[in-house]
């Protein structure tokens, strides 16, 4: 059956991991949406449209224009800390931007699948399943708990809140980083860092939560989703494996509590997900660290040939 799917944020990360997973399929019509010109290399395939989320009026008519099936959500401000200095912005883009999507979904009986954040959780009683009870800390984490709540108290027949947690990968134009690739790019200059070991996370490969998605549009699984890689890790730790993947000096790493960092915005100290639910309704299956780290090696490698 042929479907409609609209991706917003289609220049990030996991936007660009959707679009080049979803165009091999020939019963996928594809929109991609992000504000701003296209920065995807291939732009062949699929229907490319602006569009700011945080605008009513482009969002209704985008939506009207295309009446897809469903609309993926993976626009949203991450930066925790300036989202901790500018509120506003951060309040439009994660929470009433989300409103503006839920209306348009509910006029064209479309599924919204909404990307999340391990930061709901105050990273207390860590590994989280979709049960537990959010607690933020930040006002990024309110931010994306107060959609949630617009998700799950909306009059929308289907809807879908994914919970992610710190995801990595290569975008084309290398425009954005994540800490798998700071983490690299740190130890290859080989000057001291300083890294947090009181924080735990399951870094999430872009194209294992890319998979994710697709599966729940695919099989219409509705309500809530942990997606994550399934090894947790302090951030010392992670950087400590990216050093011993790619041989780089790990001498220079400096262990650090998050106190002594002074960011804006507090962290919880230890999530990482439980993946039982969607390892039985999605079949789930995420790649180890390693193999991501080797899949992003390739990129890079296939990146750096092509420039």
């Amino acid at each position: 059956m042929q479907r409609k799917i609209l991706i917003t944020g289609s220049n990030g990360l996991l936007g660009q991991k959707l679009v080049y997973a979803l165009l091999p399929s020939s019963n996928t019509t594809l929109i991609a949406t992000s504000k701003g010109e296209n920065r995807l290399l291939q732009q062949s395939g699929y229907t490319y449209a602006q569009l700011d989320i945080t605008n009513k009026e482009e969002v209704q008519t985008v939506m009207q224009r295309f009446q897809p099936d469903v609309v993926i959500n993976t626009a949203a401000m991450t930066n925790v800390d300036a989202c901790e200095a500018a509120k506003e912005q951060c309040r439009a883009l994660n929470v009433d931007a989300v409103k503006y999507l839920i209306e348009a979904c509910k006029v064209q009986n479309t599924h919204l699948i909404h990307l999340s954040t391990d930061f709901v959780f105050d990273g207390e009683d860590g590994p989280y399943s979709e049960d537990d009870q959010p607690a933020p800390l930040s006002y990024y984490g309110w931010s994306k708990y107060d959609a949630e709540q617009l998700m799950q108290n909306s009059a929308l027949q289907q809807w879908t809140i994914v919970r992610t947690i710190i995801v990595y990968g290569i975008v084309d134009n290398m425009s954005r980083s994540n800490v798998v690739l700071w983490a690299k790019g740190a130890l290859e200059k080989g000057e001291p860092i300083n890294v947090v070991d009181d924080q735990f996370r399951s870094p999430t490969l872009a194209e294992d939560l890319a998979l994710a998605c697709i599966a729940i549009a695919e099989k219409g699984a509705t309500g809530i989703y942990h997606i994550s890689g399934g090894e947790t890790m302090s951030i010392l730790e992670l950087v400590h494996k990216v050093a011993n993947y790619y041989q780089l000096d790990a001498s220079i790493v400096k262990p650090i509590k998050s106190e002594t960092l002074g960011q804006a915005a507090k962290r919880p100290p230890r999530t990482g997900f439980i993946l039982d639910k969607a390892r039985a309704d999605l079949n789930y299956q995420p790649r180890s660290f390693e193999e991501g780290l080797a899949l992003l090696t390739e990129q890079l490698e296939a990146h750096r040939v092509r420039n």
